[in-house]
């Protein structure tokens, strides 16, 4: 039996509510605008580099996305995109910005069922207003304890949350669909970190899954997570 918990922290995109099929969907739109331009893969590619490079300026989120498909355009026709492909992507990310929020499968009985017993908070990255939106529509965003926004999430960050927050970094559950952001980086704050597959991955998401560590831990969906509260009572 374990240490008692006293925080489960949840992330938000593609844990909680449905995010990265959305990204998807307009890749595959920018692609079809981009095609005299340039093949599928070579333009997936260019643009993976070019969010790369602008999340230290633009950080995460549909917004940074937006601009760097506009410069991958503008890259790839040598300057020479026309303005109504300039206009699509602007639409494009309008509509992102302005779609309704679909919670995955368990999101709210996962919630309310950590909630009952722990402290829980939200701890996501991404633009802020977009977060915010999405949160608000969720109907979840009264069941947080405390709702964190962040701009990158490292084990620095968990770090300073954690201690702001009055929780010792190995009585918190940080749980997540992204192996470095939401497993990774938590275990190396020192908190236990569950991964919750979802099936789309951002490549820049991508890690080395930590499946030796002691404090790693993984489910097929939320509707397990409840079960893993027990192991810490």
């Amino acid at each position: 039996m374990e240490e008692n918990l006293t925080l489960i922290a949840f992330d938000a995109d593609d844990t909680l509510w449905h995010n990265e099929r959305f990204f998807r969907l307009t890749q595959a739109r920018f692609a079809e605008l981009l095609a005299d331009h340039a093949d599928h893969d070579h333009l997936m590619e260019r643009l993976l580099a070019a969010e790369r490079r602008n999340i230290r300026h633009y950080g995460y989120g549909i917004k940074g996305f937006v601009l760097s498909m506009i410069e991958t355009a503008l890259d790839v026709t040598d300057d020479r995109v026309p303005a109504r492909v300039i206009r699509e992507l602007i639409s494009a990310g309008q509509e992102m910005l302005a779609h309704p929020i679909e919670l995955l499968p368990h999101a709210r009985a996962a919630v309310e069922a950590a909630a009952e017993t722990h402290a829980i908070a939200l701890i996501t990255k991404g633009d802020l207003l977009d977060q915010e939106r999405k949160l608000a529509q969720s109907g979840l965003g009264d069941m947080f304890d405390a709702v964190e926004i962040v701009s990158e999430k490292d084990s620095e960050t968990y770090r300073a949350i954690f201690q702001r927050l009055g929780h010792a970094p190995d009585r918190v559950m940080m749980v997540g669909n992204s192996i470095r952001s939401d497993v990774v980086a938590p275990i190396q704050a020192g908190a236990w970190g569950v991964h919750v597959p979802h099936g789309l991955i951002w490549d820049i998401e991508r890690a080395e899954i930590p499946s030796d560590h002691p404090r790693f831990l993984e489910i097929e969906h939320l509707g397990q997570l409840p079960a893993l509260f027990h192991r810490f009572r």
